[in-house]
């Protein structure tokens, strides 16, 4: 399984190239799946690439939600409403693109 990190940019490393941190992990991260970036953006990234840059409230709403999942495989008490509290009573939803092949 890839999990996708939340990491917000500290600095321009390069064409194509960003330092980012999650925390007190700091990253080069390759970013030219998304484009130009700039110091502050957040970007979710998988195995050491941006796939798409986000803001500041959904990258810290999946940071948290990572963290809950960390808490819970330590063995930890999460407050599972908190930590994934966008999910809570609502009904999933397909990506546009795959709705119009979706059965009804």
């Amino acid at each position: 399984m890839c999990l996708g990190i939340p990491m917000k940019v500290v600095e321009v490393a390069g064409p194509g190239r960003a330092l980012c941190a999650n925390g007190d992990v700091w990253v080069e991260i390759d970013t030219l799946l998304v484009g130009d970036v700039a110091p502050g953006e957040w970007l979710m990234t998988f195995l050491g690439a941006a796939r798409e840059k986000m803001d500041e409230v959904s990258a810290l709403r999946s940071r948290d939600a990572l963290s809950a999942l960390e808490a819970i495989m330590n063995g930890g008490e999460v407050d599972i409403e908190a930590a994934f509290a966008d999910l809570i009573d609502r009904e999933p939803q397909l990506p546009e693109h795959l709705r119009s092949g979706a059965p009804t």
